[in-house]
C-alpha cells in the first residue's frame, strides 16, 4: 500500500500517475496526517467497477434463489440451449 501526503499529488503528479498505471494499485493521500483521498488509474477503476457490478448481480441471483426462484442444473441449461439452437 502506497501512502503519500496530498502535497505529493501536486509535486509528484507524473510519478504518482506512472505508479498507478504500472502497478494497477491505488495511492492513498493524506491531509494533515489523516486519510483524505485515493488516486488510481482509470483502468484500475473501471476494472473495480465491473467486479462490483458482477458481485452485485451474483448477490441478486443468490437472494432470489434463497427466496424460491427456480434454479437450473447444467443439464437443464444444456437442453434449453439445444432447444433454442434447434440441435
Amino acid at each position: 500500500m502506497e501512502i503519500k501526503s496530498s502535497t505529493s499529488l501536486r509535486n509528484q503528479y507524473n510519478e504518482i500517475s506512472d505508479y498507478c498505471k504500472k502497478t494497477g494499485e491505488p495511492i492513498y493521500l493524506t491531509k494533515n496526517g489523516d486519510g483524505d483521498l485515493v488516486v488510481m488509474s482509470i483502468e484500475a477503476f473501471q476494472k473495480r467497477e465491473e467486479i462490483f457490478k458482477i458481485k452485485e448481480r451474483l448477490l441478486e441471483v443468490e437472494f432470489a434463489r434463497m427466496h424460491g426462484a427456480k434454479d437450473y442444473t447444467i443439464a437443464d441449461l444444456d437442453a434449453k440451449l439445444r432447444e433454442i439452437l434447434g440441435l
